[in-house]
């Protein structure tokens, strides 16, 4: 889902392609891997009203620690291509894992301070992982088993997600230690990970040492600005929505676990949108009115839940159902708005680092203006207008255009076909 050298990891773990029993092993490391990928984020947004209480932080400090994650993921992910080609792709996932699960950890130690350290750390394992699983899937699976795998692999990633959500506000209430054992717990599935991972760590072969041309990155290009805004805007939605549900229907008199399992709720309506898209987007190569269509969805659901939170219910099915379509786009442009794989990469370089910069504005600005305001209207109708603006640039964005590879503006697609 991130930009890296397809051709030096290719090098880096055709020893590690698998073959009969060894197979199964991968399988499983895959969806363990890509089970912490997600759930060590999505697992904090129920729990911030008892942290806020707990640690006296205020919102905007409680928005920063929502924000801390989208600022690592886009500091960190241009050093993963690098440290992939010294040491191998397999090998730096299995180093990921180990940082993941020592952040964990301290992310749950008493003082405040260390609440904040370990989200950076957490973030930055999960960056790597997040770039370099997809690579590894591609480099060790056959051809023809690429898809199913890259399913299982969102389907777990997802759906550990939003199990997190819901079971979080319960284990706080049951387990000792409270909101910190809810967070410190998840280090145990990452050490999982680690033990099944590391015979494909093992064998890792020499990394590759010829660099690879790569395309120049089309900052130029209009139609390369209207996706990465538009992965960006999406994004937003997501993490802030991630952040801050489970607190905007607490304050309207819902229960904390309730509230966690509303921001379930989301998670899997998401989860489900984001599988049956690509069956619906086969049907169009232009995807303008898929895109504006998915983001209005949105839209109406945050406007739902500041008019009428009682209805938060509907508001979650309505932000899942648009959100998950949304993601799917936002992945698929990288793709498709290419001319070829190089500038693919080029394109899904800028996307991912402008997305993340902007997304990461998301949760620090509501949870600054609820502060202002005492409320949350005003904070969820500004997230309207930022969907209204999303929908308008992925009707630019779903345009059936391709970049040109020399002059990196935008030209008509000679052929259609189906998204990627």
């Amino acid at each position: 889902m991130r930009v890296n050298n397809s051709r030096e990891v290719a090098d880096q773990v055709r020893a590690a392609a698998p073959s009969g029993r060894s197979t199964v092993w991968l399988l499983v490391g895959v969806v363990l891997v890509a089970a912490n990928l997600r759930a060590a984020l999505t697992g904090v947004g129920p729990l911030l009203p008892g942290i806020e209480a707990s640690t006296g932080l205020s919102g905007t400090w409680t928005g920063l620690l929502s924000t801390l994650p989208l600022l690592t993921f886009a500091a960190t992910s241009p050093l993963v291509s690098r440290t992939a080609h010294r040491y191998g792709a397999p090998r730096a996932l299995g180093v990921s894992l180990t940082v993941l699960a020592a952040g964990l950890l301290m992310r749950s130690l008493p003082d405040v301070p260390f609440l904040f350290i370990g989200t950076v750390v957490i973030a930055a394992a999960i960056a790597f992982g997040n770039v370099l699983l997809p690579s590894v899937i591609k480099s060790t699976v056959p051809e023809d088993r690429i898809g199913p795998v890259t399913s299982l692999y969102v389907t777990a990633m997802g759906l550990l997600a939003a199990i997190s959500s819901g079971v979080s506000v319960p284990m706080a209430d049951h387990l000792p230690g409270g909101w910190r054992t809810a967070l410190g717990i998840w280090a145990a599935l990452a050490v999982l990970a680690v033990g099944v991972w590391i015979p494909r760590c093992r064998r890792t072969g020499p990394a590759a040492t010829t660099p690879a041309t790569r395309e120049r990155i089309p900052w130029r290009s209009p139609l390369a600005w209207q996706v990465s805004v538009f992965m960006g805007l999406q994004s937003l939605g997501f993490y802030t929505t991630i952040a801050w549900l489970p607190s905007i229907v607490h304050d309207h008199g819902v229960g904390e676990a309730a509230a966690g399992w509303q921001l379930f709720l989301f998670q899997i309506v998401g989860l489900v949108s984001s599988s049956a898209l690509p069956v619906l987007a086969r049907r169009w190569t232009d995807q303008r009115f898929l895109a504006a269509a998915a983001s209005a969805i949105v839209a109406l659901g945050f406007a739902l839940l500041a008019v009428a939170p009682q209805l938060a219910f509907v508001s979650s099915v309505l932000t899942g159902l648009g959100g998950g379509a949304c993601l799917v786009l936002a992945l698929t442009f990288q793709g498709q708005r290419a001319a070829d794989a190089s500038q693919a990469a080029a394109l899904a370089s800028m996307a991912q680092s402008v997305g993340y910069l902007v997304a990461a504005a998301g949760p620090l600005l509501l949870g600054a203006l609820h502060d202002l305001t005492s409320g949350w209207t005003l904070p969820l109708m500004l997230l309207v207008a930022l969907t209204l603006i999303q929908a308008a640039v992925g009707a630019g964005a779903g345009r059936d255009l391709r970049l040109k590879s020399t002059s990196q503006l935008p030209e008509p697609v000679r052929t259609g076909g189906s998204p990627s």
